[in-house]
């Protein structure tokens, strides 16, 4: 289901010329067929031009049909999907360090090792995969927007994640399908973090499955 909502949100100007197309030949027939049956006189002849004329309406029907889903699906339903909703393919290799989400308390239980410190931000691009917003080192509470640069050759997705400083266990935050140049990446809630020094890393996948290097800002959560 992922791939063919992908697929009608790519290709969907395409997929409304080649329906365009269809169309003009399907309902030209159509006329066609129903201008024959109705002049046909002779009972042979009339059942030939009924038969065309079925035919035709079918092959019609169908194309009504093909541009009203791809109309519904590409207008109201893959708008209204979450942003992670392109990101749950079981094929793709996100990246080669564990993810998943970590509950509070775990969270303040890798807060209290003794961190490394991470001065700079490593592995950004300028205009292609950076944070513009938190800048290394920034003090951040509450929900935090975060803004910068997803935006790569053949962007496939992009997700962030956050992780206690010096730990290599990474929890996904979110994720979104549509490339991003210096505008918003999405949300964080640092509420039901304990304050301390983090990670915060941006990931871009390409169309083909394919991570670039991570880029990571450390960040210190300051209590709300």
């Amino acid at each position: 289901m992922v791939t063919v909502f992908k697929f009608l949100a790519e290709h969907e100007g395409l997929i409304y010329i080649v329906l365009a197309i269809g169309a003009l030949f399907s309902f030209r027939w159509l006329f066609r067929s129903w201008r024959d049956w109705r002049v046909a006189v002779f009972g042979l002849e009339r059942e030939f031009s009924g038969r065309r004329l079925g035919r035709s309406a079918v092959v019609s029907a169908l194309i009504v049909v093909f541009f009203c889903v791809e109309f519904f699906t590409a207008t109201f339903i893959i708008p209204g999907l979450p942003a992670n909703f392109f990101v749950a393919t079981a094929t793709l290799d996100f990246i080669s360090t564990p993810t998943g989400t970590l509950s509070p308390a775990l969270m303040t239980q890798l807060a209290n090792r003794t961190p490394v410190a991470k001065p700079n931000a490593a592995g950004c691009i300028p205009g292609q995969l950076e944070f513009t917003y938190p800048q290394p080192n920034d003090a951040i509470k509450g929900i935090v927007e975060l803004t910068g640069a997803a935006n790569i050759p053949n962007f496939g997705f992009y997700k962030y994640e956050s992780a206690s400083s010096g730990s290599d266990v990474w929890a996904t935050i979110a994720a979104g399908n549509a490339a991003v140049n210096g505008g918003s990446l999405g949300f964080w809630d640092t509420s039901a973090l304990t304050p301390g020094d983090y990670q915060l890393r941006l990931v871009v996948i390409d169309n083909e499955g394919k991570s670039l290097a991570p880029c990571v800002v450390p960040v210190q959560v300051t209590a709300n």
